[in-house]
């Protein structure tokens, strides 16, 4: 008997990949048969997904489902810490014939560069900062595993040290998490994946609802007992009993204000930034600056006003430049269109490729991003079909990659590179 089709949508996030993989096939095959619509392609692309390896209410196979559904040409998983899903992602993306392309981001210590002391584009500590190894050779993924597994276990140790402050926050209301039973099964952990300061807050908004039921109860408590700030339209969705997304929403809440009062700071877990270059040029892949930028009356809504890069931009790209970067990876979304054009205007004069990706780690999040379609912007799908290029030719053969020798010295310009690889990205369509 055929499997009805919302038990295969639904099986999507089985514990089992190859219940996942299976249940897609199926679907695909129910597309091909017209029991199911195509989706409509958009031509729009996004090379920044997070999956259950990471923080994320999709797995791999779930995610690729959800970015064709989007009308995404292309896609890209991209989860903390870890590479654990990549495999997955890129059978999910055969298998529904998506184009898809492979990275891992993580935080990295600046403090031995000019930039120490500063609040690069981490809100949460200065002297670190975010950056992604986009288009890894999958032929090397074992060796990024290997790299980054002991920061992972440096990074649960102080997971465990902020459970015990948040412990210690909420012992007045009665409420404890307990890292091992449940935090640590809201994650892919025991598969490689990474625990985030997310999984804390969600398991503190599931005991919240356990706690207080969903409604006006929580709301008052959240307000006027922890003295939490957020807006109408989040506090609407807590009092909507009936919102699927609650536990989801309630974490933004969580996430706005209480972290900093249990945050302790990343030292043992975040890797000297020259030594993840190291790693991304020995491997191949293409490093990124994640470029964040200042925050005045927030374009996306959910980021307090707050200063970043922005005062000492031109410092950062020399520093970037120095430190052997090779590109800015940037939402367009995020940021004010004068931003974004000294921002443009800064990778070209320092010749780093630009790679565009929304972050996606939440139901209520779009797939598509509709600032690409801006004119601006459009060179930001070009290059990903570039990044999907140098992925193909870097698993065969290292020393083709678009950042290689070999590579440079045939398209000395950029420009001419991204063109060739390009042209290689969609030919394997």
């Amino acid at each position: 008997m055929k499997e009805p089709t919302m038990q295969l949508i639904n099986n999507l996030n089985h514990e089992q990949i190859k219940v996942r993989l299976a249940s897609l096939t199926e679907l695909v095959r129910q597309i091909n048969s017209g029991e199911l619509p195509v989706s409509k392609s958009t031509g729009s692309v996004n090379n920044h997904i997070h999956t259950t390896y990471s923080f994320s209410p999709y797995s791999p196979t779930k995610a690729v489902w959800m970015a064709y559904n989007a009308g995404l040409t292309t896609a890209g998983i991209m989860d903390h810490d870890s590479i654990s899903g990549a495999e997955e992602f890129t059978a999910a993306g055969k298998i529904i014939s998506l184009a898809t392309t492979i990275g891992i981001e993580c935080r990295a210590d600046f403090s031995q560069t000019p930039l120490n002391g500063r609040l690069i584009n981490n809100p949460d500590q200065k002297s670190i900062a975010y950056l992604a190894l986009h288009g890894i050779p999958h032929s090397q993924i074992g060796k990024v595993t290997d790299f980054f597994t002991p920061y992972r276990q440096e990074r649960n140790i102080r997971n465990q040290k902020m459970v015990a402050r948040l412990n210690d926050l909420f012992a007045p209301h009665n409420i404890h998490l307990s890292f091992d039973q449940d935090v640590k099964p809201l994650s892919m952990a025991q598969a490689g994946g990474s625990i985030t300061e997310r999984h804390i807050l969600f398991a503190l908004a599931h005991k919240l609802i356990t706690t207080y039921g969903r409604g006006r109860v929580l709301v008052d408590f959240l307000k006027n007992t922890l003295k939490l700030e957020f807006g109408k339209k989040l506090e609407d969705y807590l009092l909507d009993s009936d919102n699927r997304y609650y536990p989801y929403d309630l974490l933004g809440v969580l996430k706005g204000d209480l972290v900093k009062a249990f945050y302790i700071p990343a030292t043992a877990e975040c890797p000297d930034i020259r030594d993840v270059i190291r790693l991304s040029q020995e491997i191949g892949s293409i490093s990124a600056y994640a470029y964040l930028g200042d925050v005045g009356d927030s374009v996306t809504g959910d980021k307090k006003s707050q200063k970043f890069e922005d005062d000492y931009l031109d410092l950062l790209f020399a520093v970037l430049q120095d430190l052997g970067f090779n590109a800015i990876t940037y939402m367009p979304s995020r940021n004010t269109l004068t931003q974004l054009l000294r921002l443009k205007s800064l990778c070209q004069q320092h010749g780093f490729f630009e790679i565009s990706g929304e972050d996606i780690n939440s139901p209520r999040q779009s797939f598509i991003c509709d600032a690409l379609l801006q004119k601006e912007f459009t060179n930001l799908i070009d290059s990903t079909w570039a990044l999907i290029g140098h992925e193909r030719v870097a698993t065969k053969d290292i020393s083709q990659g678009m950042f290689q020798p070999q590579a440079i010295a045939k398209y000395p310009e950029l420009g001419d590179r991204i063109a060739y690889f390009k042209e290689i990205g969609r030919k394997q369509q």
